[in-house]
């Protein structure tokens, strides 16, 4: 065949020779194998060529079991949890220094299972390394990691005394009620704000959070800043200091005055806020509280938010509070308008008739009145409203406002169920609170354990209000001993339900599982 040609086709008749590999004799052992420029099988190089040599099998590495963080050299410590990514790079950048000394590439890793109590973590680290003439050899590698315990420097200081704290944030809200408190609870156990407090604190008016870290302080209230209209003040003392290294020891104190505006408040608008406002009002109820202020005229059904540096403009206060809501029996509704959809949630315009429940047996007294529950009321039930007609307020812009126009007598806010459950299947997780037992005032225990189940009530009734926070699964719930009165009575789905584990019932449970086993054996 001339140079150049095209290879003879497959059924020329010509002889046409297979290619094969080549193929040589291994050095060591004289397998026939491809050639290589070591000329050793993979079998004779791996015997022969530890590319492991040098890297440690063993380290150490510090762990704080109160605050669950690891030490990473020379003074920080990094939260991680069990066999995380997190928890695999720290450990990892022990290695990074011996690694990069003899010059071995990291190609993969993966932790190897250890027992919890062991006190021991192991890894498997895949390492690649070029050997021989460029030829390239991956190997596995175990290492094992002792874990030593030992306390960071903010949780030893709070061991040592709970008080050495190095800024507070100082939450507070002038309102009759802790309703806001309570919400804002469920908010921090479910986002994690309030892990690394040393301690709660019970104040007049609100809690106070006490960290051992400035940073700490300041996450949580850029936190509140996001799920509540606040105002914050900060201020620094001075506790000592060191003329020759210039370090200085400070207490910083944050103070956050939530807005006194709650959901389902009624607030009577000035002329010139409502004039601002676009007309608005001037009676509107505040329906939704995050970090701007939800306002709703209930006879026209416009919406207004009102951020917090707006309503610092016009420092309106609450004519009339939920605890001043009045119960009412609607005789008969006669819808004005269709349904419509405002910010998620649903209202229609109606005329509703109305009497107290308390005029009941004592006069005929009916209100035909407005609202904006026409697809929630139904002749027979119940509702909570404001009574303008014999309410006695001390607020100048309601009696502008009555003077001003004719408003109405009754303002519904919502339905209302005369029967509660006894138990229910669902339940919430509470803050470690610190209570000042000497100065609380007499019936303040009771006071604060009605406003609970009230507030676990509206959790029942608004599914709006149980987006935000986790609801766990009650265990002692049993359907059989539940009261279930009123087939119209709303409950909590049990598909929001979150199961409530714990680490601690876990290791019970197998411990118990491995006594019985033994015992069977």
């Amino acid at each position: 065949m001339m140079p150049g040609s095209a290879p003879p086709a497959a059924g020329s008749g010509m002889f046409v020779p297979t290619q094969t590999a080549g193929t040589v004799l291994c050095c060591m052992c004289g397998v026939s194998m491809q050639p290589n420029p070591a000329n050793m099988c993979a079998r004779c190089l791996r015997a022969r060529v530890d590319i492991t040599e040098g890297v440690p099998r063993n380290a150490a590495v510090v762990y704080c079991p109160d605050c669950f963080s690891y030490l990473q050299p020379p003074r920080s410590w990094l939260r991680a949890g069990p066999e995380s990514p997190e928890l695999l790079q720290i450990l990892l950048r022990r290695l990074k220094h011996p690694l990069a000394r003899l010059r071995v590439s990291l190609s993969g890793a993966e932790f190897v299972f250890s027992e919890p109590h062991s006190k021991r973590l192991r890894l498997k680290l895949h390492l690649r390394r070029e050997v021989l003439n460029g030829i390239v050899l991956e190997q596995t590698h175990p290492v094992e990691f002792v874990v030593h315990d030992r306390l960071c420097d903010s949780c030893a200081r709070a061991q040592a005394n709970p008080d050495q704290w190095v800024a507070v944030v100082q939450l507070r809200q002038h309102v009759p009620h802790r309703r806001t408190f309570l919400y804002l609870e469920q908010l921090l156990i479910k986002h994690g704000q309030a892990a690394l407090a040393i301690r709660v604190a019970s104040a007049p008016g609100g809690l106070d959070f006490f960290f051992g870290s400035r940073s700490h302080a300041a996450r949580l209230v850029d936190f509140l800043g996001t799920v509540a209209p606040i105002q914050t003040n900060t201020a620094k003392q001075l506790v000592s200091h060191d003329t020759k290294s210039f370090i200085y020891n400070y207490k910083y104190t944050f103070s956050v005055e939530i807005c006194p505006i709650c959901r389902e408040d009624l607030i009577a608008l000035s002329p010139k806020a409502s004039r601002d406002l676009g007309g608005l009002g001037p009676l509107v109820l505040c329906t939704k509280v995050t970090n701007a202020i939800a306002l709703l005229d209930p006879l026209t059904l416009r919406v207004h938010h009102l951020e917090e540096k707006k309503y610092r403009v016009y420092n309106f206060k609450a004519a009339l509070t939920s605890k001043q809501l009045v119960q009412y029996m609607v005789l008969d509704i006669e819808p004005e308008s269709p349904e419509i959809t405002i910010d998620g949630s649903r209202y229609q315009l109606a005329y509703a008739q109305v009497a107290r429940m308390s005029d009941f047996g004592k006069n005929d007294t009916v209100f035909t009145v407005r609202t904006h529950l026409g697809h929630r009321l139904n002749p027979g039930d119940l509702a909570l409203g404001y009574d303008l007609y014999g309410a006695n307020m001390n607020d100048d812009d309601m009696d502008k406002a009555l003077l001003r126009q004719n408003l109405p007598e009754v303002i519904l806010v919502k339905k209302s169920y005369e029967k509660r459950r006894r138990t229910r299947r669902w339940k919430l997780k509470r803050l470690p609170v610190e209570e000042d037992l000497g100065n609380k005032a007499k019936g303040e225990e009771d006071r604060r354990e009605d406003e609970y189940k009230k507030f676990l009530d509206d959790l029942e009734l608004d599914p709006d209000l149980r987006l935000a926070i986790n609801l766990y699964k009650n265990e002692d719930y049993r359907s059989e001993m539940a009261s279930t009165v009123g087939d119209d009575l709303p409950t909590v789905p049990i598909e929001e339900l979150i199961e409530d584990l714990t680490l601690g019932d876990d290791e019970e449970e197998e411990e118990e599982d491995g006594a019985d086993a033994g015992m069977v054996e």
